[in-house]
């Protein structure tokens, strides 16, 4: 086993167990949570290796650098999520090799992203971003909409040709009332996400939590922790 390998799954053991006792403290089963591993800034090397070690689902939030790492990476049995802020001028690309974007936040994405999934015949899953830092019709300082315009987003996905509508994302705020409570912002998401699955119940994906504060969004009733850092370390941020 090389280096990096051991170290890849000595860190995807702790991440596990986190996990693991998460559940079993919220009184979940451990298969009701998803481990994405987002592996922005880090070499499609390293995706080869965190398959090996059983990782299934892979997240990227650039698509400048993960167009070429999916491509690199495509014999390989993987689910791509998109998790960044994207640009229209983007989607073209994206829904080239993202299974799911997680980071849907406004109509004109809805529009975009439903032609180029037309256009190359896929069907694509989609999140609602919900900045739960926003005030009604603005956007998140992190991207995302405000929690009353998850409504209507979610009925422009669930009518668009080539959208499967998936569910909902947070990224735990840096400012407003949720500032520095992650379970409560969490647990507010979860109260969203059930009156969304009122109208639409196939939307029961709820993806909340990074490396610092899983065990916050397991404890509130998340299906997905996007976890970076506590997997593939500290990196140089790109420019």
């Amino acid at each position: 086993m090389t280096d990096r390998k051991a170290q890849l799954a000595a860190n995807l053991a702790h991440v596990e167990e986190r996990i693991a006792s998460s559940c079993a403290a919220a009184g979940r089963k451990r298969e009701d949570v998803t481990l994405v591993v987002v592996t922005k800034t880090y070499p499609a090397s390293d995706v080869r290796i965190l398959r090996e070690l059983g990782v299934r689902h892979v997240a990227e939030n650039r698509d400048q650098d993960a167009a070429p790492k999916a491509t690199a990476c495509a014999d390989l049995s993987l689910t791509w999520h998109f998790v960044g802020q994207l640009q229209t001028n983007k989607v073209r690309s994206v829904t080239s090799y993202a299974d799911i974007v997680q980071s849907v936040d406004r109509l004109k994405l809805v529009t975009a992203l439903s032609a180029a999934a037309v256009r190359g015949e896929r069907e694509l899953g989609c999140l609602i971003q919900v900045a739960l830092d926003a005030e009604s019709g603005a956007r998140g300082e992190r991207g995302g909409v405000a929690p009353d315009g998850a409504e209507e987003l979610a009925a422009a996905i669930a009518e668009a040709p080539g959208l499967r509508l998936d569910g909902l994302m947070t990224v735990a705020p840096l400012a407003g009332e949720y500032a520095g409570r992650q379970r409560a912002a969490f647990e507010r998401l979860m109260e969203i996400s059930s009156r969304l699955r009122a109208g639409h119940p196939a939307a029961n994906m709820v993806s909340a939590g990074m490396s610092g504060d899983l065990e916050d969004a397991v404890a509130a009733g998340a299906t997905h922790v996007r976890v970076g850092t506590a997997v593939l370390g500290v990196r140089p941020r790109l420019g």
